[in-house]
């Protein structure tokens, strides 16, 4: 599936919380694609603003139109146009020209509506950034009144606090009250639609309630938050507990480019915006204390890394310490340097290939349990072809043993030995009791390890060519048959593994390193002389 295009038009916050930093970080983990716009750069951290510096009106239309041209978009979010704490802020910043800040606030939003309309932009989602958690108007009123006209009419959904929304309805000469229970946060959502947007989402941060819908009257009685979206008729009321936390900085941009996303990504809008609610109430209940100010919320709450990239999960598997020890002493072993010098017994050599004919006749119906439990055709033909390849190594063995008088019914009658049958049916025991994969890693030691330990044997020049017994052994394990099973089960395990979370992860690899201690047993069985 293609990832959603989302163009960003916002301001820059220096300290990571809000604004463009905040709303890259909300789209990718969303899994979509942000193409920032930068209206102004901030100095700030999570205890205000302290200066800012404006992109020039006309340089913003280049970076929407070079984006929106060449890339192309699915939602344009826009957020922080210019963002100051107090008005008086707006006069000290430039040096008095009260009028100079305000025209080029207003002259941004009126390029920015060119640009959409130019581009004929679908889904709009506007974050009018006018008032500031703590009251302070963020937008002189020249540049309000552009984005009442410019760009309310063509916002898919605009997503004001109460007090953005009175501002709103103040500055297009509509009256209101104050709020007493959310009812009332109804009216004010359905006035700010008929202004032209298709759908308002009034966020109740400023207006905490009592769960019976009542305005809370102190910090005791502060248990819900309702949010109101408006849309072709239909109210939706989103209800969340009320956090007591001071990190919220950046929860409106968060919200806005979290409905963004969710758009992008084909939901309808009721749920996009209850998704979003739900969003950035977890990124509050799990943010941590940052700055000594309002902190950032957690944007990554619900995405997880993979310790490996992909396509890499088995060369990070064998160079982890915890796996390290046991893969060298199962690929090390003295068993295994016997076979590289020549100097193993005969005997034990014998015994030995006898218990790998018995220890494959288990592990060819383990990876048929494999083909039971798989649910693709493509890993059921996988699993045929490694018990092709299995049965291919049988042969090659009976065929060694036949060299040294040993008959396939004699091979096939002799008992396994405590180490095989451990071995084999803990390998069988994961099949039963878990699933597909772990069965796939508890076969993996085998399977690599023999096609590792074959190929360092065969390129080191210290192994015996000449006069080797075991040199045909070592070419069995480096020959096209065996490596190709190797890569077949390489690539299976490299294709599901990139799938699962890394707590799933930590329980293979403790599978992992099981089964390489049995595979050292096996090794510590054949190096018994017989």
């Amino acid at each position: 599936m293609a990832r959603g295009r989302i163009l960003v038009i916002a301001g820059s916050d220096s300290s990571g919380g809000a604004g463009l930093e905040a709303d890259q970080k909300v789209i990718a983990a969303h899994g979509c694609y942000a193409m920032p716009t930068t209206t102004a750069l901030t100095a700030q951290n999570t205890m205000g603003v302290f200066d800012i510096h404006h992109t020039p009106p006309e340089f913003v239309g280049k970076l929407i139109g070079l984006c929106v041209s060449d890339i192309g978009v699915d939602v344009v979010k826009t957020g922080l146009f210019f963002l100051l704490r107090t008005y008086s802020q707006c006069i000290l910043f430039f040096g008095g020209c009260e009028c100079a800040c305000m025209l080029a606030s207003a002259e941004t939003i009126r390029v920015i509506a060119v640009e959409l309309e130019k581009f004929d932009v679908k889904t709009l989602v506007v974050d009018p950034v006018m008032v500031s958690t703590s009251g302070s108007h963020l937008l002189p009123e020249s540049a309000v009144r552009h984005l009442i006209d410019l760009l309310l009419p063509k916002a898919t959904i605009v997503t004001p606090n109460i007090p953005e929304a009175k501002l709103i309805l103040s500055q297009a000469g509509m009256s209101t009250s104050g709020l007493q229970n959310s009812g009332e946060m109804i009216e004010i959502a359905k006035l700010v639609q008929s202004l032209g947007p298709k759908y308002v989402l009034v966020k109740g941060g400023h207006l905490p309630l009592r769960k019976d819908g009542t305005v809370a009257r102190n910090e005791e009685e502060k248990e819900v938050v309702v949010d109101v979206l408006f849309g072709e008729g239909q109210v939706t009321m989103i209800e969340s507990p009320y956090l007591r936390s001071r990190n919220t900085h950046g929860t409106g941009c968060s919200l806005a480019s979290a409905i963004a996303s969710n758009l992008a990504n084909g939901m309808e809008m009721v749920r996009a915006v209850k998704s979003a609610c739900r969003y950035v109430e977890a990124g509050i209940r799990t943010s941590v204390e940052m700055g000594k100010g309002n902190g950032p919320i957690n944007h990554f709450h619900s995405v997880y890394s993979l310790p490996f990239a992909p396509g890499r999960f088995i060369e990070y598997l064998l160079e982890r310490p915890d796996v390290q020890e046991a893969w060298k002493e199962h690929t090390e072993h003295d068993f295994v340097a016997g076979m590289a010098d020549g100097t193993l017994p005969i005997e034990s050599f014998k015994y030995y290939l006898i218990q790998d004919y018995l220890y494959l006749i288990q592990f060819a119906r383990a990876n048929a349990l494999a083909g039971y439990k798989a649910k693709t055709m493509e890993d059921i033909g996988a699993a045929a072809k490694i018990v092709a390849h299995i049965h291919h190594e049988m042969s090659l063995h009976i065929g060694y043993c036949e060299g040294f008088g040993i008959s396939k019914e004699e091979m096939e009658a002799t008992e396994e030995s405590q180490a095989c049958t451990a071995y084999t049916r803990y390998v069988l025991d994961i099949g039963q009791s878990e699933d597909w994969l772990a069965l796939q890693v508890s076969m993996a030691p085998c399977l690599i390890g023999y096609g590792q330990i074959a190929q360092r044997l065969h390129a080191d020049p210290k192994t015996k060519r000449e006069g080797n017994i075991y040199w045909k052994w070592i070419q069995n394990y480096v020959a096209d048959d065996y490596s190709e099973a190797v890569r077949i089960g390489s690539e299976l395990l490299e294709r599901h593994l990139v799938l699962q979370s890394p707590s799933r992860v930590e329980e293979l690899v403790k599978i992992f390193v099981h089964a390489t201690k049995m595979e050292t047993g096996f090794w510590d069985m054949g190096s018994i002389s017989r």
